[in-house]
C-alpha cells in the first residue's frame, strides 16, 4: 500500500461539454494505466462505458480510476456535468481531497460553471484549473481566465501561459520557472524551448502576480516579498502550495485533451501542488451514540474510517458498494457500520478501473475501494473500526423536482416495481411514492433526462419497460355554502325491502378536513344506523361530486330521519347517506380546489425578470426575494398544474445557473374558466 504522502485523489468538475472525461482519458493514457487513447464521441472512452453515456455522449454516473505517475498514486474521480446528475458531483465532492475543475477554452464560464464552482467554494476544496480545449476554433485563453476572475468563487493565479491557440496551440510557458515547453509527441510530453520574445514582458508581469497573490497568503513570504520583491523558486512553490491546500488560490493550467497536448504537465502539477490526505485539515466526526465531536486524523496509522458515497446495483454482480477511507487501513474481513450498528463481513476488496475491477488486498487513506454483495450497508454510512466507533457526516441527496406517473405493461408490473426498488438504492434522488387522490404511483427524480435514464438502465439491467406518463393533479373539491337536504333510499322487489331515510345539514369547515355531529334527538333513525349514514357519506367525499375528485373541508350534522321496523338495515341507510350528501354538496355549490407548491428559485441577477415574468404567466405568487451564495433567492407560490416541466424551462431561461426546491403548501380555488375544463375533461374521463 502506498504512503499517504504519496495519495492523490482528485474530482474532475466542470459543467456539461468543457471535455472532463477527454480529459480523464488523455491523463490515464499519458501515465501508461490504458494503452489507447478514447473519445467520448467514438463511443469508447474508458470512463464512460454505460450503454446510456455511449448513447447520449454525456457521463451520467461517477466513474473511477487509478493511475501511478512519478511513484504518486493518483485516484480519479469523473463527475457528470449535467444538470440531472448533479447529485454524483455534490457527493464526489464530499469525498474527494481536491478538485480538478475543467472549463472549455470556447465555452468558457456558463450558468452552470457557477453552480459547480459553487460547490467547490462550499466544500472548500483545493482546486486545480484546466482551460481545456485550446486547440478549438474560437478558443481564448485570456477571455476565458477573464469570466473565471469575474464569475467563479475562486482566487485563480495562471501558472501556465499558453503558446499559440486554436490550431496552433503548440506549448506553454511555466510562470513559476520561467521556462518554456512545446509539445512534444503522443503521449503529452513536452520539450523546452526559449520563451518566446512576444511572451516576455506578459510573462515577467503573471511571475509577478503570482508571487504577490503567493506571498499574500502566508505573513512570513509577505514580509519577504515587501522587503526584497522577490520570492525564490522554492519559496513560491511551497507557498503556491500551502495556499491551494488552503483554497486560497488555484492555479490556472491549458490542455487540448483529445489531442493529448498539456497531459503530463497537469500530472506533475497534481503531484507537486495538490494536497495529499494528510495535507488536509482533520475531518469532524461524532462518537457513536453522543453528540461528542472527535477529530479524525487522515493517517495510515489512525483508526479505520470511511464513508459510503455510492452504491451500483448490478443484475449479475449484484450491489457494489463504494466507499472513501478517510483515516486507517481497511484489510481483514469485517468492519463496523456505525449508522447500523452493525458488524458485516466483507469478501475482496476492489479499486475501481472504468467498468474493471481490480483486486486489493487493503486500502487507506484517500483510496477509493468497492466492495460487492454487502447486505447491510447502503450510501452514507459510516464504516469503521469497532473499537474506535464514529459517524461521519454524510451529504444530503439533492430533493427531486419533477414527477411522473409510472406504469408496466400487463403481467410486468412486480418486476418493473421490484427493479425500480433496486435503482432506489443506487439514485437517492428518486423517489417512489402512491398518489391517494389520484390512485397514480409517481416516479420523481431531478429531471426528465433523468428519468429516462433511469427508465433505460432498467431496461437493459432487468429486461422490463417503465412507462412515464405525466401524472393527474390531485384536486380537490369543496362546497361554498350550507344547505340541509334528505337523503332517501327506499326499494321494494318482493319479500324484503330496503328503507333508510336521513336529513342532514352540510356546512364548509375551512382547512377542517372532515367533521360529523349526530344531532338526532329521540330515536328517528335507531342508534345502530347512524355510523352508517356517516359511512355513506365519507365514501361518496372520496368519490367525489362535481368532477370525481375528493370532497375535504365540510362539516356534516345528522339531523332527522325515519326508520321501517323490518326493511330498514345499514345498507340502507349507508346508502340514504351517499345520495344526501352528494344532493347537499350540489345545492351548497361545489367548487374545485388546485394543490399549491412553495417553490424556492435561485438564478443569477441577469435572469430575475425573466424568473418573475415567468412565474406570472404560470399564475404564481411572489411571496418575497432574498440573496444567497451570489445568487437571488426568489419564494414563491405557484400551481402544481402549472409546474410539472419547470426543471427544463428554469435551465432554458437561465443557462443552467438556475435551480429550485419545491414542496406542498395550500389548496386554493381554481379559477372558474380554468375549473370548467377540469370539470369537462374529468367528466368525459369518468364516463
Amino acid at each position: 500500500m502506498q504512503e499517504t504522502n504519496m495519495v492523490r485523489n482528485i474530482a474532475i468538475i466542470g459543467h456539461g461539454n468543457c471535455g472532463k472525461t477527454s480529459l480523464a482519458e488523455a491523463m490515464l493514457f499519458t501515465a501508461g494505466k490504458i494503452n489507447r487513447l478514447g473519445k467520448v464521441d467514438d463511443g469508447n472512452a474508458t470512463m464512460d462505458y454505460e450503454e446510456e453515456e455511449i448513447a447520449r455522449k454525456i457521463s451520467i454516473n461517477t466513474s473511477f480510476h487509478n493511475y501511478s505517475w512519478k511513484k504518486h498514486s493518483v485516484f480519479l474521480i469523473d463527475t457528470p456535468g449535467d444538470d440531472n446528475f448533479l447529485n454524483e458531483t455534490v457527493f464526489a465532492s464530499h469525498v474527494c481531497d481536491s478538485a480538478l475543475f475543467t472549463i472549455g477554452a470556447v465555452l468558457g464560464v456558463k450558468g452552470q460553471t457557477v453552480k459547480f464552482s459553487n460547490i467547490i467554494k462550499e466544500r472548500k476544496l483545493p482546486t486545480l484549473i484546466a482551460i481545456n480545449k485550446m486547440d478549438r476554433e474560437r478558443a481564448d485563453f485570456h477571455k476565458t481566465v477573464d469570466e473565471i476572475k469575474e464569475s467563479l468563487a475562486f482566487n485563480p493565479v495562471i501558472v501556465q501561459l499558453p503558446i499559440g491557440a486554436e490550431d496552433n496551440f503548440k506549448g506553454y510557458v511555466d510562470i513559476i520557472s520561467g521556462k518554456a515547453y512545446l509539445f512534444d509527441g503522443e503521449k503529452g510530453g513536452v520539450q523546452s524551448v526559449d520563451v518566446p520574445a512576444e511572451l516576455a514582458s506578459e510573462v515577467a508581469s503573471l511571475r509577478e502576480a503570482l508571487m504577490e497573490n503567493v506571498a499574500e497568503t502566508d505573513d512570513d513570504l509577505i514580509e519577504k516579498f515587501l522587503e526584497e520583491g522577490e520570492l525564490t523558486e522554492e519559496e513560491l512553490l511551497a507557498g503556491l502550495k500551502k495556499g491551494i491546500a488552503a483554497a486560497a488560490l488555484a492555479p490556472i493550467c491549458v490542455c487540448a485533451a483529445t489531442l493529448n497536448k498539456g497531459t503530463a504537465p497537469l500530472l506533475d502539477i497534481i503531484n507537486d501542488l495538490m494536497p495529499c490526505p494528510s495535507d488536509r485539515p482533520p475531518i469532524l466526526a461524532k462518537k457513536e451514540g453522543r453528540d461528542e465531536m472527535v477529530e479524525i486524523q487522515p493517517t495510515a496509522d489512525a483508526p479505520f474510517s470511511a464513508l459510503v458515497f455510492k452504491t451500483m446495483a448490478d443484475p449479475y454482480a449484484g450491489r457494489l458498494t463504494i466507499l472513501r477511507i478517510f483515516s486507517g487501513v481497511l484489510q481483514g474481513d469485517t468492519f463496523y457500520n456505525s449508522t447500523k450498528k452493525t458488524s458485516e463481513r466483507f469478501g475482496q476488496l476492489y479499486v475501481l478501473e472504468g467498468k474493471e475491477q481490480k483486486p486489493v488486498e487493503s486500502g487507506g487513506p484517500g483510496m477509493i475501494i468497492a466492495l460487492a454483495k454487502l447486505k447491510e450497508t447502503a450510501t452514507g454510512d459510516t464504516l469503521c473500526d469497532a473499537a474506535n466507533p464514529v459517524v461521519l457526516d454524510a451529504p444530503e441527496p439533492l430533493q427531486p423536482v419533477i414527477s411522473f406517473a409510472v406504469s408496466a405493461k400487463k403481467g410486468e408490473e412486480e418486476k418493473v416495481f421490484s427493479s425500480i426498488t433496486r435503482m432506489l438504492d443506487e439514485d437517492l434522488t428518486l423517489r417512489l411514492t402512491r398518489q391517494p387522490q389520484t390512485k397514480q404511483v409517481l416516479l420523481s427524480g431531478v429531471g426528465r433526462v433523468h428519468l429516462d435514464v433511469v427508465g433505460a438502465k432498467i431496461k437493459r439491467k432487468f429486461g422490463v419497460q417503465m412507462e412515464l406518463s405525466t401524472p393527474k393533479i390531485p384536486y380537490m373539491e369543496t362546497i361554498r355554502s350550507s344547505a340541509r337536504v334528505q337523503g332517501k333510499h327506499k326499494k321494494q322487489s318482493g319479500g324484503r325491502g330496503q328503507f333508510g331515510d336521513c336529513w342532514i345539514e352540510i356546512s364548509p369547515l375551512p382547512g377542517g378536513g372532515y367533521e360529523f355531529e349526530d344531532k338526532i334527538v329521540g330515536g328517528v333513525i335507531p342508534q345502530q344506523y347512524r355510523p352508517a349514514v356517516d359511512k355513506g357519506i365519507q365514501e361518496a367525499m372520496e368519490k367525489g361530486v362535481l368532477a370525481g375528485y375528493p370532497v375535504i373541508d365540510v362539516k356534516i350534522a345528522l339531523v332527522d330521519g325515519s326508520f321501517h321496523n323490518v326493511d330498514s338495515s345499514e345498507m340502507a341507510f349507508k346508502i340514504a347517506g351517499s345520495l344526501a350528501f352528494k344532493k347537499g354538496a350540489q345545492e351548497a355549490g361545489l367548487i374545485l380546489l388546485e394543490p399549491y407548491m412553495n417553490m424556492e428559485i435561485k438564478v443569477g441577477k441577469d435572469s430575475v425578470g425573466d424568473v418573475m415574468g415567468d412565474l406570472n404567466s404560470r399564475r404564481g405568487k411572489v411571496m418575497g426575494m432574498d440573496s444567497a451564495d451570489g445568487l437571488e433567492v426568489i419564494n414563491a407560490q405557484v400551481p402544481q398544474s402549472e409546474i410539472l416541466s419547470y426543471a427544463t424551462d428554469l435551465t432554458s431561461m437561465t443557462g443552467g445557473l438556475g435551480s429550485f426546491n419545491i414542496s406542498f403548501s395550500h389548496y386554493e380555488e381554481v379559477p372558474a374558466q380554468i375549473a370548467e375544463k377540469i370539470v369537462a375533461e374529468a367528466n368525459k374521463e369518468n364516463n
